[in-house]
């Protein structure tokens, strides 16, 4: 008698992905790497994927106009995903700063005077510490594996799912404004305001000639006057400024043209102490670029296994972080990684659920803590202000010491 074909519980099943993300992007290259690394892969019974977003493709540059950090420090790191998907070449190649730019970060004081440079060594065999990538970069990259696989549902939502007494999943989809399944299922989910806003654009350099030293390194001056100033080059030609401060309240986002211009104006005003390339970097900004974002982030959760064991909140939806996180997209990756080897190496969606979350939800608390840290050293004051140099320097000599 011939030999049963081997068999898994996702075969032949349904899986709805509702966001086309990072993670979730993510999660469909990787349980594809799953499937067609073993046995089953002969077998033709990979689940039917149904990736939707409620976005078109083409976002606005407002969303995805922004270059971000990809780390391989650890297991954690966004290029360890990459690498085990097979995107690690991919990435590699769109990397601004060179393929180290880890190592290209730098702490600056209101002058622009070196506070602190960063030099890491590569986790497990990577050719990288770190990366920089447009964000637009990355998720194209992930949206043309996803798209190898399956179809993506642009302009469609997940509006809500109910799970039906057989165990299955019921899903509503709606190519219009609606709910969304976190305001179903968990409606006491709230972004938490943090106390800080940050007020940035893009400066636009058309001959390719950022100012030094944005145009070959990439991070934070901390002026010692509660003002932080971030910046990061997106492309050749443009670099991404964030300039932040305490605020007792959220602001809303600009809308009209007057009051992004009026939003450019006050960040000149708040950070005249600022010298260096931010002067000439606020000069080079298109209103048009200009953003307010108040730093909120959210308390991330473990999954009810004894309830909606089917239904799973991976990246932003279960952890999202502020910009002080710097590690959004290392977590997402990480994320779609992790539960796709989970659900493959364990019998049931519960199980593997379990396991998971043992994995997703530490490593969410630590970037969620370290992203509070940051934000009191971007606008440190004082003698905290002034301890924190000495420590910096000391951080330093220490680096160069041991050779980490």
């Amino acid at each position: 008698m011939a030999a049963s074909p081997p068999y898994h519980h996702l075969q032949d099943k349904r899986i709805i992905v509702a966001g086309a993300g990072i993670g979730g992007l993510a999660f469909v290259v990787a349980l594809h790497h799953q499937w067609i690394t073993s046995s089953l892969y002969s077998a033709g019974k990979f689940p039917s994927i149904f990736i939707c977003d409620r976005d078109p493709k083409q976002v606005s540059q407002e969303r995805e106009g922004y270059s971000l950090s990809l780390n391989g420090l650890d297991i954690n790191g966004g290029l360890v995903a990459l690498r085990d998907i097979g995107l690690l070449d991919a990435a590699l190649k769109c990397s601004l700063l060179g393929t180290d730019s880890t190592n290209s970060f730098r702490m600056w004081d209101a002058e622009w005077n070196e506070l602190l440079r960063v030099t890491r060594k590569p986790h497990g065999g990577l050719p990288t510490a770190g990366i920089r990538i447009r964000r637009m970069d990355l998720r194209n990259i992930l949206i043309q594996a996803a798209e190898r696989i399956t179809e993506i549902h642009w302009g469609t939502t997940c509006t809500s799912a109910k799970q039906l007494d057989d165990g299955r999943v019921q899903v509503m989809l709606s190519n219009t404004e609606g709910g969304t399944i976190m305001e179903e299922f968990r409606p006491e989910d709230e972004l938490n305001y943090q106390g800080v806003v940050q007020i940035g654009g893009i400066g636009q350099f058309p001959e390719g000639n950022l100012p030094k030293p944005i145009n070959e390194t990439w991070g934070m001056a901390v002026s010692g006057q509660g003002v932080g100033c971030f910046m990061s080059p997106v492309d050749k030609t443009s670099a991404v400024w964030a300039i932040s401060r305490e605020e007792p309240e959220p602001r809303q986002k600009p809308m009209s043209e007057g009051d992004k211009q009026a939003a450019l104006e006050e960040a000149k005003e708040i950070g005249q102490m600022l010298k260096g390339p931010f002067p000439e970097m606020i000069q080079a900004t298109d209103p048009s670029t200009v953003f307010v974002i108040p730093a909120r982030d959210k308390q991330p959760f473990v999954h009810d296994v004894n309830g909606l064991t089917r239904i799973v909140f991976i990246g932003d939806s279960n952890h999202a972080v502020s910009p002080f996180a710097g590690n959004g997209a290392n977590l997402a990756l990480k994320d779609g990684w992790d539960l796709a080897v989970k659900l493959w190496e364990h019998s049931t969606v519960r199980e593997a659920v379990e396991s998971y979350d043992k994995l997703a939800f530490p490593r969410a608390i630590t970037t969620l803590k370290s992203s509070h840290q940051r934000m009191g050293i971007a606008h440190a004051t004082g003698l905290k202000f002034q301890a924190m140099r000495v420590a910096f320097g000391a951080g330093n000599w220490l680096m160069w010491l041991f050779g980490v």
